[in-house]
């Protein structure tokens, strides 16, 4: 009878402390009575706002939001938009909140990344598009505090994107493509999309990654060269594998665009001087300062076509290639058959001339 007694006083217990913790996790996160701006994207629902209901304090827990969702269903669809939101509310009262819809339907802007192109032209493309200033984009670049959140979120996110010597933390990981986004939307909302977009294009390469000798910061860092390289779409994969040649021989990458981001050149038309493509640092392949090395980090944000071809590329003996004019790749296995292709592209009108 004791020991019935005993369990009773136990489940009554453990019931209570479920019952406490359950209510304490749906009510008004903070006793500070304000009301903030909260908006819901286009397609979102009320199941899959809960991490950014959390994250921006409107609710103590994400899991205990959705909890409460599956014990009280909610019938209506999640207008999109922009709504204020009070901070000193339960879930239940939060969930009345929204129910009654959006109070302004923000405006959006569809906005295009090109491939290829590096974190100045995104911070350019950001601050014409949004009310965003340079320097705030580079000091979400720069805030350790948000890069370990999303090391900690993305699984392609390494420490490697905090490297010191690298000119931009996020170089190489935003994915170039359209996107719509409120007019309202903050660096991180921005930055999001893009990093969303990124894993679900690397998602399926997931264990080739893994089971190669590359980690992923070198595989995008090796992509944005071929992106840059690479005549057109169709030789990536050629360009790749001579890049792994060289690099599986300890040979420099004698890549000219690691030697423009470097320099922080963004203009391809212009030669390059001796003392820059001589200059050692953590960019630069076109001299021997990086022996069977590749860059501290990306040099661009690279397409898929770069991405793939850098996770599967051409198993070939080409350590040469070059560009004519109309964007054909020619591939070479010497210094000799290679300074013979380019004399003919030259006698042939193919070569790409540049200014001095």
């Amino acid at each position: 009878m004791k020991k019935l007694l005993i369990l009773i006083i136990l489940l009554a217990l453990i019931v209570g402390g479920v019952f406490f913790t359950y209510n304490h996790m749906i009510s008004a996160p903070s006793n500070e009575d304000l009301i903030l701006e909260f908006n819901v994207e286009k397609g979102g629902t009320y199941n899959s706002i809960a991490e950014d209901l959390e994250k921006e304090g409107f609710i103590r827990s994400a899991l205990f939001y959705k909890i409460y969702l599956k014990l009280n269903p909610v019938e209506e669809n999640l207008e999109y938009g922009r709504y204020y939101l009070p901070t000193k509310a339960s879930i239940s009262e939060l969930l009345e909140v929204l129910k009654k819809g959006s109070d302004t339907l923000a405006d959006t802007v569809t906005v295009t990344f090109v491939e290829g192109k590096n974190m100045r032209y995104i911070i350019s493309t950001i601050t014409k598009n949004f009310n965003i200033t340079e320097s705030q984009v580079l000091d979400k670049l720069k805030d350790t505090d948000y890069l370990d959140r999303m090391i900690e979120k993305y699984w392609f996110l390494t420490k490697d994107i905090k490297n010191s010597k690298l000119y931009y933390s996020l170089e190489g990981y935003l994915y170039p493509d359209t996107y719509e986004y409120y007019e309202t939307a903050s660096v991180e909302d921005i930055f999001g999309k893009m990093l969303d977009n990124m894993e679900s294009k690397l998602d399926p390469y997931m264990e080739s990654i893994d089971k190669s000798k590359y980690s992923v910061h070198q595989m995008l860092t090796l992509a944005s060269i071929v992106e840059q390289e690479a005549g057109n779409a169709k030789d990536r994969k050629g360009v790749a594998g001579v890049f792994y040649n060289r690099l599986n021989d300890g040979w420099s990458l004698g890549s000219d665009v690691t030697t423009y981001y470097q320099e922080k050149l963004d203009n391809y038309s212009k030669d390059l001087t001796n003392d820059q493509l001589n200059k050692c640092g953590n960019y630069n392949t076109r001299n021997g300062c990086l022996q069977g090395k590749l860059p501290v980090g990306p040099i661009c944000n690279p397409g898929l076509d770069s991405i793939v071809a850098s996770i599967t590329p051409k198993n070939h003996k080409y350590y040469y290639f070059v560009a004519d004019k109309n964007g054909k790749t020619y591939f070479n296995k010497t210094y000799a058959e290679h300074t013979s292709t380019i004399s003919r592209l030259k006698r042939e009108g193919l070569w790409i001339e540049y200014e001095d």
